[in-house]
């Protein structure tokens, strides 16, 4: 991507599944290589931030009156 804006999520996400397509096929040079794979990490580790605070933002809004998490995790009966 020749231009440096600040993508959001879901863009961020879409260029990712671009940049593991072009390294999966095989065709790029070893320079252009490290530049998307270099691109790539830095769009995983945006994504990561992102998601971070929105699983705080979450476990706010799920906060019980006396400061407690509500419970959300599936339990299922083995």
């Amino acid at each position: 991507m020749a231009t440096k804006k600040k993508l959001n999520f879901e863009q961020s996400m879409i260029r990712l599944e671009e940049i593991v397509t072009l390294l999966e096929q095989g065709e790029a040079p070893l320079e252009q290589s490290l530049t998307l794979f270099e691109e790539g990490a830095g769009l995983l580790r945006s994504c990561t931030v992102l998601l971070d605070q929105a699983e705080q933002k979450v476990k706010l809004l799920t906060a019980g009156e006396d400061d407690s998490t509500v419970e959300t995790e599936f339990k299922g009966g083995d």
